[in-house]
């Protein structure tokens, strides 16, 4: 079984097809789906998508790039969110949430300085209820580990992670798994295919990042949840591993960082 760490399962790209995509992964192997918010407004998508497909769960949080729309006020209705999603059993992890100083916009030194805002302050609502946070870490893996140390959250997951070896350790030891997808399968990715090869095994979570990121057999075509069991085969491949060992591995390692998807699939 392989468990899609990261999939944005709600995106308008899939237009009506989410359910059947749910289930094409389903008969693919995947037996659970994690769909991170992006914004307060699609915080009820998210939940309500989880609760129509078995093989789904979900977390809550305001992604970078929607933070120059988001205001305070965003940040209290998470609060309140999340407090009443604890008694929801799909309901796994803080996230999407996290840094991005790729796009240009956003590295702004206002801007920059709203991000990090943001961060914070969803980093203290994970830390307060205990919960993992799935983090975007896009150019800015230094500056996220460095705010995760501070607030000191449960642990979680640096989605698509691409940093340097050292770094990666660094999340490692503040309880952080290190999220893989389809970019592990263009040759030309050296660094990523590096790191995906040598760290440990019992680090590695695998994710899509649907309907982004698509692994080389579909690029540039729309990524779906079904493409996790590829990558993880790709990821056994680079390895020398056999892909039931990477199955078998990911997926403790994701119920592990994710203690409240355990029970969900324990139930």
């Amino acid at each position: 079984m392989w468990i899609d760490t990261h999939c944005h399962l709600d995106a308008h790209e899939f237009g009506e097809r989410s359910l059947a995509l749910a289930a094409q992964a389903l008969a693919r192997g995947v037996g659970m789906v994690v769909i991170p918010a992006v914004d307060r407004a699609n915080f009820p998508v998210v939940r309500e998508l989880a609760h129509q497909a078995p093989n789904t769960s979900y977390a809550l949080g305001i992604h970078p790039i929607y933070v120059p729309h988001a205001v305070e006020e965003d940040l209290d209705a998470m609060r309140t969110a999340v407090g009443e999603a604890m008694t929801d059993p799909r309901f796994v992890a803080i996230g999407e949430i996290g840094l991005d100083f790729f796009i240009p916009m956003l590295c702004e030194p206002e801007m920059r300085e709203k991000q990090v805002y943001f961060l914070r302050e969803q980093l203290k609502i994970a830390r307060d209820f205990e919960l993992p946070v799935l983090c975007h870490v896009r150019k800015s893996q230094d500056q996220v580990l460095k705010h995760v140390r501070q607030v000191g959250p449960a642990g979680g997951i640096a989605h698509a992670f691409n940093g340097s070896f050292q770094q990666a350790q660094a999340y490692i030891d503040a309880g952080f798994k290190l999220g893989f997808g389809g970019n592990l399968t263009f040759t030309r990715a050296l660094q990523i295919r590096r790191l995906a090869a040598e760290l440990p095994l019992s680090s590695i979570v695998v994710e899509t990042d649907a309907p982004d990121i698509a692994p080389s057999w579909i690029h540039p075509g729309v990524n779906t949840p079904a493409e996790v069991a590829g990558i993880g085969e790709a990821l056994a491949g680079l390895r020398g591993e056999q892909p039931e060992l990477v199955a078998r591995t990911t997926t403790e390692n994701a119920l592990d960082v994710m203690p409240r998807l355990r029970a969900l699939m324990a139930a």
